[in-house]
């Protein structure tokens, strides 16, 4: 995911939000000092500890208000995304579906994911202990965001955080910041939460102040950008959590489903304008199918209608791209790929107006050509025949990133063993991006793809927790045999006990030397 700002954004007391489809000042908002982020970082720290105070059925309470309350302000917070975003209404729509998902499946589950954990005994010397891990959360949890989803990819992260107790200061992308604005705002001014939910906003300054600011940083960005944030982290001795870049291969074998592979391939590389860090950014077809898949998909991807339609109107499938800087970075792929010898079959120049990249179907590729070694973030889809699934699962892997893929095949046991080859943090089968929205699962990348798992499951709210072993005592001793003092008698009864019950074969239980 991409996180840089928009060419010539000078630093200042405010900076212009404009939306990409038409250059319209879609808002403005304060560009925060240092300092401000510093203060607001203490008074979000002032008020964890009720917060953590109230336990997750309190905490709960809340996160089902501000569902309530967001719901009850859907079209409104929508039509802010697609004014800063340039997106078509449709692919506006998920960043609530988002809200709906995450925060009752953290509110809901969260109370058992908190709970103490009791561990059996590893051995005899421990039988009289009881053994627990307790979780606390950091205090204070940083985020930083980037332009792609403005609602979706706070939602994704925040609840958990809020779940696991921790106040939680966000920095949005400064593209994309106004949706996100207004809904922290609904945290602090309409539902009567307590002053745990934090929104810095400004430019790169300010998101460098966050990182100094917290207990645990959280970024979902550029690979770039995310190796910076480590290693101000590991300074600093925080954790971090980094979901970073992608260039997610789709794996199309002779016996798939081709309708159901097309229509999963355009889904899945042009959603969003294919600004998704988990988008098809390569297709890899057995020769067999690979005339009539690039056939149906070129015919496919021409349907697609691109623009920002009016709200409400559903008249368009894909909408623009966020910033100049990433229409550019688009350019340069597609160029690259047809100064080498690929062809654009549908696509391949910018839109006359606005940032809008037509959907771009590429062949006759190879990994010689960028747009199949960098991430592009862009709607484009490149298609590489190969001769076997050998060929095509080196291919597949032949990438420094790792967050996802999809393999597409009839065959569930090829399918079962093709997925353990994948060098990725997630894996479809016969299905595009679907592993991200599957909340009990890990999700997370391999490689410069991220470190860490970004959420899933218990982890999605023990992220943002520390872990505290705990040991007590279930019998009522006066010492223990390893006390002050040392003895011949009693260091001679702790070997033989030793041997006993630790050893496993009966000539070294008894102490006797081994056959040789």
């Amino acid at each position: 995911m991409h996180d840089s700002s928009p060419d010539g954004r000078a630093a200042g007391k405010t900076f212009d939000i404009l939306c990409p489809a038409n250059g319209a000042v879609a808002g403005s908002l304060p560009n925060m000092a240092a300092s401000e982020v510093t203060a607001l970082a203490a008074d979000l720290r002032a008020a964890q500890p009720a917060w953590e105070a109230l336990g997750p059925d309190g905490r709960a309470t809340y996160l089902y208000k501000w569902l309530d309350w967001i719901m009850d302000n859907e079209r409104r917070l929508l039509e802010l995304v697609q004014s800063e975003s340039g997106k078509s209404w449709g692919d506006t729509g998920i960043e609530i579906m988002v809200a709906v998902e995450v925060i009752n499946y953290y509110a809901k589950n969260g109370a058992a994911f908190l709970a103490d954990k009791s561990l059996r005994p590893h051995g005899p010397a421990s039988l009289t202990k009881r053994l627990e891990v307790h979780y606390k959360p950091y205090p204070l949890v940083g985020m930083i965001f980037p332009w792609n989803y403005p609602l979706g990819m706070p939602l994704m992260d925040v609840p958990g955080a809020l779940m696991a107790g921790a106040a939680v200061l966000t920095k949005p992308s400064e593209v994309t910041p106004l949706a996100w604005t207004e809904v922290v705002r609904g945290w602090n001014e309409e539902i009567g939460a307590p002053p745990v939910l934090g929104c810095a906003t400004g430019l790169g300054g300010t998101g460098a102040a966050v990182v100094d600011a917290v207990d645990m940083i959280q970024f979902t960005g550029s690979t770039k950008t995310g190796k910076k944030i480590g290693i101000r982290a590991a300074e600093r001795l925080i954790p971090c959590s980094l979901e970073l870049g992608g260039k997610d291969a789709m794996v199309v074998l002779a016996d798939a489903d081709v309708d159901r592979a097309v229509g999963g391939a355009i889904w899945g590389g042009m959603f969003n304008a294919g600004q998704s860090c988990i988008a098809i950014e390569r297709i890899y077809v057995e020769a067999p199918i690979y005339d009539e898949f690039v056939s149906k998909l070129t015919a496919g991807v021409k349907r697609l209608r691109q623009g920002m339609d009016p709200v409400g109107a559903y008249q368009a499938d894909l909408g623009a791209m966020a910033t100049e800087a990433q229409l550019e970075l688009v350019e340069r792929h597609v160029d690259d790929a047809i100064a080498k010898g690929a062809k654009a079959l549908t696509g391949g120049k910018r839109a006359a107006h606005g940032l809008f990249y037509p959907p771009t179907v590429l062949v006759d590729v190879d990994h010689s050509m960028v747009c199949m070694r960098e991430e592009t973030f862009g709607p484009t889809l490149p298609v590489m025949k190969v001769a076997d699934e050998i060929e095509a699962m080196r291919l597949a892997n032949d990438s420094p990133y790792g967050l996802g893929g999809s393999i597409w095949t009839a065959d569930a046991d090829r399918a079962d063993r093709l997925s353990r080859e994948f060098l990725t943090g997630g894996v479809s089968i016969n299905n595009a991006l679907a592993n991200v929205f599957q909340f009990p699962l890990p999700m997370g990348g391999w490689k410069e793809s991220g470190i860490g798992h970004r959420f899933g499951g218990p982890n999605g709210v023990l992220k943002f927790c520390r872990q505290q072993a705990f040991v007590a005592e279930r019998v009522d001793l006066k010492t223990e045999v390893h006390w002050y003092p040392h003895s011949r008698r009693k260091n001679k009864s702790t070997d033989r006990a030793v041997r006993l019950l630790g050893m496993r074969d009966w000539r070294r239980r008894l102490g006797l030397k081994p056959k040789r």
